[in-house]
């Protein structure tokens, strides 16, 4: 984080010759400013035409103003985004304390819509530390509480086709809430489930107590209490309580799906006979129905 600070600064104070070779321009309006390489002008004019509703709906979601004007950086090349980030693990990331979001526009033009949900995610990243001091907001409420206002989205590279949380709940080995509280691992398959344990925690709270219970808690933390006494205070329950009966709920859950995918054939072949059962049957008085016409045919040429 030190080190994407200082790179950060450094690209909004004292540009370097690759910045200026590549034309860095800007617009700003009194809600926004976007600073974009010269190719991206038509996406910074979107970002400039989007961030209004964007603004409204997550105000409209926390019931709270985002009364600050951020600074979005739109960066074309993915090596220069990554010299930022120091992985290839994300795809855009929020700088708080400066109110700036930058983006990497090389992973946006990949799926629809993607460059609104990923501004999105971020704009909820720099609300709730505009309204929360950071040593009472834990890691895994604000990466858990972004993902679900911007529809799911998270930092990371969306192309997942395994589910590291699915594949741990059986095992027990999930990490534990308090261990997400300051900081996430580095290691990429515990960062990818803990970004999908923010989200299910977070998801698993609104399921049960309704929106206004994790609002309650952002409230309270708004305030500042500790997240652990929030967290009492919103559903009556400690956070060891609630990560207990987060748990349970998943492991029950997940226990079905490992009974589906283990019975998956016999399940199969089960109804394939129930198939062959009624197909049988309906030939059976197809066959009858015949008989009984021809029967009555014969009938009529007696006559």
């Amino acid at each position: 984080m030190i080190r994407i600070l200082l790179f950060v600064s450094l690209l909004f104070i004292i540009p370097s010759q690759s910045l200026l070779a590549e034309q860095r321009r800007i617009i700003q309006t009194d809600e926004i400013v976007v600073l974009f390489d010269a190719p991206l002008e038509t996406v910074a004019k979107e970002i400039t035409a989007a961030y209004p509703r964007l603004k409204s709906e997550l105000e409209g979601t926390f019931r709270w103003k985002l009364n600050f004007r951020p600074t979005i950086l739109l960066i074309k090349d993915r090596k220069t985004f990554q010299k930022i980030t120091g992985n290839d693990f994300f795809v855009a990331f929020a700088v708080p304390r400066q109110k700036r979001i930058v983006i990497d526009y090389s992973k946006m033009n990949r799926h629809p819509f993607t460059l609104d949900v990923t501004l999105k995610h971020e704009l909820c990243h720099l609300l709730l530390h505009h309204h929360i001091r950071k040593a009472t907001l834990p890691k895994w409420i604000d990466e858990g509480i972004s993902q679900w206002a911007s529809d799911g989205i998270s930092e990371l590279i969306m192309d997942r086709k395994r589910s590291v949380l699915d594949e741990v709940t059986l095992s027990g080995n999930y990490i534990r809430i308090h261990a997400l509280t300051y900081r996430f691992p580095r290691n990429r398959l515990s960062l990818l489930l803990a970004y999908e344990q923010s989200k299910s925690l977070v998801s698993y709270i609104i399921d049960e107590f309704g929106e206004n219970g994790m609002l309650t808690i952002l409230r309270h933390l708004k305030t500042g209490d500790e997240a652990d006494v929030a967290i009492r205070k919103a559903l009556s329950l400690s956070s060891g309580e609630l990560e207990s009966r987060w748990y349970s709920h998943l492991k029950k859950r997940r226990t079905w799906f490992v009974y589906l995918a283990t019975h998956l054939y016999d399940i199969l072949f089960f109804f394939a006979a129930l198939t062959a059962i009624f197909g049988s049957i309906k030939l059976v008085i197809r066959k009858r129905a015949y008989e009984d016409d021809d029967d009555d045919e014969a009938d009529e040429d007696a006559l």
